[in-house]
């Protein structure tokens, strides 16, 4: 129990109060996305399941809640689509999927921006602003984490609906049968660290990218 809590349960549970409504953020916005982009595609299932919504309930999955808690990782309950109702369903498909990710990209940028205003004005205010300055550092973190660990190409991610463009025709029947082993290498990816491979230069990228763009407005 001291691994858990990092041998301080009062700097979790501080931790915790703050990474919560972040990590509810990302992920309500994320499915929230995706919700809508399949809506104005054609299909409603999202829609009619309740879907389109900023409360964060219908988004949250249990298990993945509890898997965040526990092990620091964790995820939504994916947006139903039905291909059928899409008027091109292998693009409009690959649109509902990146809707997700970008969001989570444009989110962390807007919290990074924030953050630095905050930041540099939370020695006037600083317990007020101290908090919240620690609570859009998460949301950063937590949109850009969300958004390209989404697009490792590999269902029931995101990315793996782009597999049809990166795979040709003839090899599809792989590509179906990667849809059904997908879960558990993904599982299996997690577990053994390996996405951090993936991750790891990932994020060094893309932060950078982003301390650039803040630098170049501060």
């Amino acid at each position: 129990m001291g691994d858990l809590f990092g041998g301080d349960p009062a700097a979790f549970i501080q931790r915790l109060i703050l990474q919560i409504p972040a990590l509810l953020i990302a992920v309500t916005l994320h499915e929230l996305a995706h919700a809508l982009v399949a809506d104005r595609l054609g299909d409603p299932t999202a829609r009619l399941q309740g879907r389109i919504t900023l409360n964060p309930l219908p988004h949250i999955d249990p298990l993945g809640a509890l898997a965040f808690v526990v092990a620091g990782f964790g995820w939504a309950k994916p947006v139903p689509v039905d291909a059928r109702n899409l008027r091109n369903p292998r693009r409009d498909m690959a649109m509902v999927a990146v809707a997700g990710p970008l969001t989570n990209f444009a989110v962390a940028l807007v919290g990074l921006i924030v953050y630095e205003i905050l930041r540099r004005r939370s020695i006037e205010i600083p317990f007020l602003a101290e908090p919240i300055v620690r609570m859009l550092g998460w949301i950063y973190v937590f949109n850009l984490g969300l958004g390209i660990f989404n697009l490792i190409p590999l269902p029931p991610l995101d990315g793996g609906h782009f597999l049809p463009y990166i795979f040709p025709r003839a090899s599809w029947t792989f590509v179906h049968q990667l849809e059904q082993y997908g879960p558990f290498i993904l599982i299996l990816l997690v577990m053994t660290g390996a996405t951090r491979y993936i991750m790891g230069p990932a994020l060094a990228i893309i932060n950078g990218f982003y301390l650039w763009f803040a630098r170049l407005l501060f």
